[in-house]
């Protein structure tokens, strides 16, 4: 279905208000898929969940390691070294520094690890490595705990009695769990870390419902599966009106529709049409003249690029209440998917994953089921069958890039079903993540 050019994308969004989308190196060529050099097990998949502050940004993730065929269970000192390793070359570069922005990464940590070389890698103000208390009585331990803060690495403490404030001076955040029918004593509790440095990691925060009374707790951060949840509300379900001109847009254009046509639509939304005129006229193209009408930039572009921009502009112009962190891991998961197919699908392919990871999530982001999303946009069968039961030439692709968000046992499985070795997994999923960031997640 899509078989994009390449070119880069900026534009601003009307619904967003002061929020910014910046789109950039939206359809192909992509960069290629590294696999730099390190030392790593070859039997280890990545998993990650998202942090969240308190107005629902995602600040960070939380990355663990998991072995091909297991439940999850806990990596051990030389899995953990080969994650921060691998980590370091993927998500730096000699160009652009630390991938990911302002993005910080909660990596689990050991106390043999603290002393390794491996943690040097990581820009010191994106990471924060988490310890079980018992570990600071050990001397030693405490003494490379003090070493890596005095270098600006976060030290997050997990199983801590938060009552023991003596622990605070040689730690950046502490885990807390919470109760939903124990709030007062909570408050109570945690008053004393508001007044310190000392930053509250809230695990796990499973519902929205629970979210919020962490956010008056003030706790800072929190982790759970809020990333798959929509937020409830009275918003709106179904297409509002901008979407409503992109679905048409994206139905004709998958139809091949007359150019004119077209554009006869893209006149009937100004801020729509500005932002495609923007976009052509970007530095992206190195056009020596300006493109002023809307038919010269179509055909420009394509009808295959055009396809791919409507697509993400469809899942990020969502009804207000929507939960960012949903749209942000529908974006991820749709490059993530996009990525994994990249080598093992002929080409031109892997852009129908693209939007077939794009909009496995669409349906939450609308409120709406899959069948009727499919009853608004006409898709390929093949796209329509990964959407709805992962099934068909794409529906594994987007499965594997699913289990990665759930720390789910098939991730192995799938990985080997398709033939993708867990380096490849793992270089996909980071440079997806780091392809989110430059879109301005």
């Amino acid at each position: 279905m899509l078989a994009a050019s390449g070119v880069a994308l900026h534009f601003l969004f009307p619904e967003y208000g002061d929020q910014l989308l910046c789109l950039r190196r939206l359809v192909l060529p992509y960069p290629t898929i590294t696999h730099k050099k390190s030392k790593m097990s070859n039997e280890n998949f990545i998993v990650r969940e998202p942090l969240l502050d308190p107005k629902q940004r995602v600040v960070g993730y939380d990355l663990t390691w998991q072995e091909a065929g297991s439940d999850g269970t806990q990596a051990g000192e030389a899995e953990l070294n080969a994650l921060l390793a691998f980590v370091a070359d993927q998500l730096t570069s000699k160009k652009d520094g630390w991938l990911l922005g302002n993005k910080i990464l909660f990596l689990e940590a050991s106390p043999a690890l603290l002393r390794g070389d491996a943690i040097k890698r990581i820009p010191a103000a994106s990471t924060v490595l988490t310890l079980h208390s018992a570990d600071l009585a050990d001397p030693d331990t405490l003494s490379a705990v003090k070493g890596l803060r005095a270098e600006g690495y976060g030290v997050s403490l997990r199983g801590a009695d938060v009552m023991k404030e003596q622990l605070l001076p040689d730690i950046s955040h502490v885990e807390v769990r919470f109760s939903a029918g124990d709030f007062a004593a909570q408050a109570r509790r945690y008053a004393a870390f508001k007044k310190s440095s000392v930053r509250m990691l809230g695990r796990p925060v499973t519902t929205w419902q629970d979210y919020d009374a962490c956010a008056m707790l003030g706790l800072d951060a929190f982790v759970g599966k809020l990333h798959l949840t929509p937020r409830a509300g009275n918003r709106p379900k179904g297409l509002n009106p901008a979407q409503q001109i992109i679905v048409q847009i994206m139905n004709m254009v998958g139809q091949n529709e007359n150019i004119q046509k077209i554009e006869e639509v893209f006149k009937r939304d100004p801020g729509l049409s500005y932002e495609l005129l923007r976009f052509i006229n970007s530095a992206a193209f190195g056009l020596k003249t300006e493109v002023q009408s809307l038919r010269s930039a179509l055909a420009l572009l394509g009808y295959e690029a055009l396809f791919q921009w409507l697509s993400l502009l469809l899942a990020t112009a969502s009804s207000s209440g929507y939960s960012p962190v949903l749209m942000e891991t529908a974006i991820i998961r749709g490059r993530f998917s996009e990525l994994l197919g990249q080598q093992h699908l002929p080409k031109g392919e892997s852009e129908n994953l693209f939007v077939a990871g794009i909009f496995s999530l669409l349906d939450r982001l609308l409120g709406v089921s899959m069948d009727e999303v499919l009853a608004s946009i006409k898709l390929s069968d093949d796209v329509a069958a990964a959407l709805l039961t992962r099934s068909g030439p794409y529906g594994p692709y987007v499965a594997l890039a699913e289990a990665c968000e759930l720390n789910s046992p098939l991730i192995g499985p799938l990985s080997s079903s398709l033939k993708i070795s867990p380096t490849e997994v793992n270089a996909a999923h980071l440079s997806a993540l780091a392809w989110a960031q430059n879109l301005g997640m």
